[in-house]
């Protein structure tokens, strides 16, 4: 998991919870595509007690910045890209040949 960075932390000025809790839990929402009795659930794995109405609300205050953050790091077509694929030559013959026989 990716922790946002602090300037992109929301203010946590008038708010119940930590700024931390706030962007994990708008975090979710919006980069694993869960729901927000999801998020409520695993939140509440983590012994945080909120409901999905409290997420939604910040969801929707602090959600327009933090998708607009996701999007701007998301790969782009100058980025690099490696295979994970290997192929070997073994006294130069090729293992599909081997296969094949």
């Amino acid at each position: 998991m990716s922790a946002p960075a602090s300037s992109d932390l929301p203010s946590d000025r008038g708010y119940r919870y930590p700024a931390e809790i706030i962007s994990h839990a708008v975090w979710l929402y919006f980069r694993c595509s869960l729901s927000l009795r999801d998020v409520e659930e695993l939140l509440a794995e983590r012994d945080v007690t909120v409901t999905y109405e409290t997420i939604r609300a910040w969801c929707s205050s602090f959600g327009p910045s933090y998708a607009a953050a996701l999007r701007r790091r998301r790969a782009r077509v100058s980025d690099k890209w490696h295979l994970d694929e290997v192929q070997l030559k073994i006294k130069n013959t090729s293992p599909g040949s081997c296969l094949a026989s």
